[in-house]
């Protein structure tokens, strides 16, 4: 029984089973035992660890990373270091990164599957949606190619291992200084394979020997060795796309060549030029790229030279005696051209005259349904994928296209939407609302912010709804619950009981009241209060108020004035009358 522990990076990471191993990085599944979601956690080797101005590149190069917020990359959660499991005390960086569930286009190809061309541009568009948004943040991913690009479940493109490829390419700029550029040398563009400074255009190079491979199912340059492939990337001109297809069109070989010019000049000059020229492509417009021209046969110059005098020579020498016979036979071609116009249509069945094909885009499935069979055709195959404008349950393409022309009972293929992409609302508790509002909207969240009461720091996330974690529709509204920070106690000294009591009330706290008559001021007078005015405490704290019972003594009453007989007074005695 293996009672070994389980590995745990970060204190809180816990590894799993392994995922894949490349020439510089091994990724694990792994489970956040703080937020009990599952993730993936690469780990640098040792030997490219070991190196301080890597590491310090490195570290740099995955905070970048970690910034990016985009639907079509690969979210990265957390980077740290753990000293390496091998004893030699080497600081061994790690990414955690957002799980995801599918298979990267390197696995798809090495099926053999064929991709079809609609579906390859597709592809490509998402993955340059994703470098825009990289460049536009100051990101160059320098190593697009199949394994870094998954398709999930729902179809939808996974861009990963932002960051990495910059600070390898940093430490080590040429192809003869690195094991780690060997393994892509078949995307590298020419000035990276030079050794020189790149920038955004590099990546819009390699996208375009990425779209070559899903069209064509090789990479433009092949050779005995990453060397060999290295200096056609540099010297040697791509041959368009159609040379292996035939099937494509010219205007494919024109995005694919544009995307493919050695001279950074000549190349799309961002990632949303090349994304703007598919798009123009797919909606059936003009692309800006210029179209090749074909390529034509060399004229047979010397068997011309060799036939075409002595046959000249010939009918100036005897042109009358060939006249009856090319009136022969032409007399002859018009009786048969006759006659197969009068026996043709009695030998073979009329073929079926076609029908237009209804427009079904936005209708609903029903809806559709019901078109097609009024059009004396037959629905085919449904398939079903997430659409950023149509809304979910109508159709998003069909095939054959609206108006097309084509035999009755044809089956019409259709694409039905499933509403827009489903998005996880990221992790912004304890955030700064004006950065958690940012994180949503590039997102592609709305966002609602509502202050509540609350003892956190101010302006602080409290909440969200829905729930940080909860997966929901891309451009759902999100409302961020914010604190208003803690509260101050109120100056309620000389108010009036009542008066005081309502504004402790008001800001949070519980009065507590005590009289006292041990004072002048007036009954119901406050007369002290604690904790003092601007105190900040926890909402519900109580605040005592001391206030006053004291009642002025009314003024003393004077003694009532009564008739006394005092016997020592003489008393009057009237005058006898006379």
């Amino acid at each position: 029984m293996n009672n070994q522990q389980p590995v745990v990076v970060g204190g809180r990471y816990e590894l799993g089973e392994l995922l894949g191993r490349g020439g510089m990085a091994e990724v694990r599944k792994g489970t956040d035992t703080r937020l009990g979601r599952v993730v993936a956690v690469k780990r640098l080797r040792t030997d490219l660890a070991s190196d301080a101005t890597f590491q310090a590149r490195f570290r740099r190069e995955a905070q970048s990373a970690a910034s990016l917020n985009h639907p079509a990359i690969v979210a990265v959660y957390d980077t740290g270091e753990e000293p390496a499991a091998d004893g030699s005390g080497i600081s061994q960086p790690y990414i955690v990164m957002e799980f995801v569930a599918g298979r990267t286009l390197r696995d798809i190809l090495r099926e053999g599957r064929k991709i079809l061309p609609e579906r390859a541009l597709e592809i490509t568009s998402g993955v340059l949606s994703a470098l825009d948004y990289s460049h536009r943040a100051g990101i160059i991913h320098r190593d697009i190619k199949p394994g870094n690009v998954m398709l999930t479940p729902s179809g939808d493109v996974k861009v990963m291992d932002f960051g990495i490829a910059r600070a390898i390419s940093d430490a080590s700029s040429t192809m003869t200084q690195t094991a780690a550029v060997v393994g892509t040398a078949q995307y590298l563009s020419p000035e990276q394979a030079r050794g020189e400074t790149v920038d955004s255009r590099s990546d819009v190079y390699s996208a375009g020997c990425l779209l070559y491979e899903l069209l064509t199912g090789r990479p433009p340059f092949v050779g005995d060795s990453p060397v060999a492939v290295a200096y056609q990337h540099v010297r040697e001109p791509a041959v368009p796309p159609s040379d292996h297809d035939t099937s494509l069109p010219p205007e494919v070989d024109a995005i694919v060549l544009k995307a493919l010019a050695k001279r950074l000049e000549d190349r799309y000059q961002s990632a949303a030029a090349m994304r703007s020229d598919i798009e123009r492509y797919l909606g059936g417009r003009p692309v800006q790229a210029p179209i090749p021209p074909p390529v034509a046969a060399a004229p047979p110059v010397t068997a011309a030279t060799s036939v075409v005098a002595p046959v000249a020579a010939y009918e100036e020498e005897e042109p009358r005696s060939r006249t009856g016979l090319i009136i022969a036979l032409g007399l002859l071609l018009i009786v048969l051209i006759a006659g197969a116009a009068y026996l043709l249509p009695n030998l073979f069945e009329k073929a079926p005259e076609q029908v237009p094909t209804p427009n079904v885009i936005n209708k609903t499935e029903k809806q559709a349904r019901q078109l097609i069979g009024d059009a004396g055709l037959a629905v085919g195959s449904i398939d079903r994928e997430n659409s950023e404008d149509v809304p979910a349950g109508r159709v998003v393409r069909q095939d054959p296209n609206p108006d097309d022309y084509v035999d009755p009972d044809t089956r019409v293929d259709l694409v039905i939407s499933l509403g827009k992409p489903q998005v996880e609302v990221p992790f912004l508790i304890g955030q700064d609302k004006d950065a958690a509002k940012q994180t949503l909207e590039a997102a592609g969240f709305d966002v609602k912010l509502k202050q509540v009461e609350s003892d956190e720091d101010k302006n602080t996330v409290i909440s969200t709804d829905p729930s940080q974690g909860q997966t929901v529709a891309a451009g759902t509204t999100i409302i961020v619950s914010f604190s208003d920070g803690p509260e101050k106690v109120p100056n309620v000294v000389g108010l009036q009981q009542a008066e005081a009591e309502t504004a402790i009330r008001n800001a949070g706290f519980v009065p507590r009241v005590f009289t006292t008559d041990d004072t002048t001021e007036p009954a119901g007078t406050v007369i002290d209060q604690s904790p003092a005015k601007g105190e900040t405490l926890s909402e519900g704290s109580t605040v005592t108020l001391q206030v006053s019972s004291f009642v002025e003594p009314s003024a003393p009453t004077s003694p009532t004035d009564t008739p006394t007989t005092d016997p020592s007074e003489t008393p009057i005695i009237p005058p006898p009358p006379g």
